[in-house]
């Protein structure tokens, strides 16, 4: 009976710690076991970042003490954030990142991604109450720079952890299966100093926590999930959402003033201020079906959109131009589908990706904006796949993605369709290349291996890169839950120091 009421006690002191006023995203906050340094967080909401301050013995044995920074959540998710302590620290061993816990107790059941001050990265884990730590599936030290972005799924039972040096992709560290973890748990950040009296301090930004759908989910079918539109500089990877929705909107563009982007939603176009703020819905005419392929001409006066035509073959998308500011759209394309993707630095005409003859084929095309015969850039075979077309600010090249050697890779090409290069040779299925306004940069989305060559499917963990516009080597600049309408379309600021993009999440 003594035991028993220990151990209710213990509970009670545990819960009795935490705090429910919200910081940032996170609705609730505790010292667990109640350590003998308190911990607190706070946010940033200038640039959308937390620091954590801590104590505690350990997160170690058959009990923990640390500060904790969490939601309660249940089903799947994936925990995204960039990690970093603040100063020299005591300990080697301080310890932070990402915990997923069944109770706020100290002995509770646990699966954390841990980053050590002496760089140790591992995925730690006690299986059942009271049960001891686990030793590391794997243990990796980072030697000249460090595992800054961390990374959490659950999928089902399982917890998966990566993680990623600077600029590059992910890592899986480790996995393991918590049988025992109920629907709902405990997800958040936390941090330990590993000495009793000594409080150790760290900083994270980028902080996400995606809510995904199964493999197999249809958007069609099922819905949408929630968007966040976010800008990030492309130098230093901060990233700030600015507007969000439970539903869909897609593929911004920056306007040539620098001062609002412009999106697709429910068919129409609107502009938000850059800090986030009122929406302003942009008057299309009669064009109230628009997808999410639009973008401006170079000299900033016109606006080319893609917008559904009823009763036409192959979904209906024609192209058409009309002035920045708003009016009547002009269709420049009568063949439908067609797609635009690139404004001429000319200002005079517009390339495009679209299907004819009957063919279930997509090549790239070029017209004038005021009309004419369009003229076919490439002529792929069956089973090849063109797109993202967009030219370089100087005139000189079209580039776009294509799978001609198999995988999804980046190309460019002269304006004539001659000449092509093969620009990307990794892995990953690569699409929508968008070169920066100085003509230096390319920025593009990657898709994971195992997506389909040919498919560019919401809902995904992807990644953005940056690369030099003459190719070379890519770093990551962002990890995301996204896909389709994250970036198909022209997103760099007019100083081409940041991108807009739309990340994805249920609720």
């Amino acid at each position: 009976m003594r035991t028993i009421f220990a151990l209710l006690l213990t509970g009670i002191v545990a819960l009795a710690s935490a705090q429910n006023s919200p910081v940032g995203i996170f609705k609730s906050s505790a010292d667990i076991g109640n350590p003998k340094v308190k911990g607190s967080a706070s946010y940033n909401a200038a640039d959308q970042s937390y620091n954590l301050k801590g104590g505690g013995y350990n997160i170690w044995f058959e009990r923990d003490e640390f500060f904790y920074l969490y939601n309660k959540i249940k089903g799947d998710f994936i925990l995204t954030a960039n990690f970093a302590f603040v100063g020299k620290g005591t300990n080697a061993h301080r310890k932070v990142g990402w915990m997923v816990r069944e109770t706020t107790a100290d002995k509770s059941a646990h699966a954390t991604a841990t980053l050590h001050g002496d760089g140790l990265t591992v995925l730690q884990w006690r299986r059942t109450y009271g049960a001891p730590m686990r030793d590391p599936q794997d243990e990796l030290f980072a030697d000249s720079s460090w595992y800054n972005v961390l990374q959490v799924e659950r999928s089902g039972k399982k917890i998966i952890m990566r993680a990623a040096l600077p600029g590059q992709p992910f890592e899986v560290i480790g996995s393991n299966e918590m049988t025992n973890m109920p629907e709902e748990v405990l997800a958040g950040l936390f941090i330990c100093s590993h000495d009793p009296e000594v409080t150790e301090e760290a900083r994270v930004w980028n902080v996400k926590i995606d809510r995904p759908e199964a493999d197999n989910y249809n958007p069609g079918m099922g819905g949408y999930l929630g968007c966040r539109l976010e800008t990030m500089n492309v130098f230093d990877g901060k990233r700030m959402v600015i507007y969000e929705k439970n539903d869909r909107f897609e593929a911004p563009n920056w306007m040539p003033d620098g001062k609002k982007l412009l999106f697709n939603m429910d068919g129409s176009l609107y502009k938000i201020p850059v800090e986030g703020g009122n929406l302003e819905k942009l008057n299309t005419g009669s064009a109230n079906k628009n997808n999410n392929d639009h973008g401006i001409s170079f000299d900033g006066k016109l606006l080319a959109i893609s917008n559904q035509r009823d009763g036409m073959p192959g979904g209906g998308s024609s192209v058409y131009i009309l002035p920045l500011e708003g009016g009547t759209p002009e269709m420049i394309t009568e063949n439908t589908p067609s797609y635009w993707h690139g404004w001429n630095p000319n200002n005079q005409e517009v390339i495009y990706v679209a299907q004819r003859d009957g063919k279930n084929i997509y090549n790239i095309y070029r017209n004038s904006i005021k009309g004419g015969k369009e003229v076919a850039l490439t002529n792929i075979k069956a089973g090849e796949h063109v797109d993202g077309c967009e030219f370089s600010p100087d005139g000189k090249y079209i580039y776009y993605n294509g799978n001609h050697t198999g995988s999804m890779q980046l190309w460019r090409m002269k304006p004539d369709g001659k000449g092509r290069e093969q620009l990307t040779k990794d892995k990953y299925n690569n699409w929508f290349p968008h070169v920066s306004p100085d003509g230096k940069w390319i920025a593009f989305i990657s898709f994971e291996p195992e997506v389909s060559p040919n498919d560019h499917p919401s809902y995904k963990r992807v990644m953005l890169r940056l690369m030099p516009a003459s190719g070379g080597e890519a770093k990551v600049i962002a990890y995301l839950y996204g896909g389709q309408g994250t970036i198909n379309v022209p997103s760099w600021s007019p100083d081409s120091k940041s991108i807009a993009f739309v990340s994805n999440s249920g609720r």
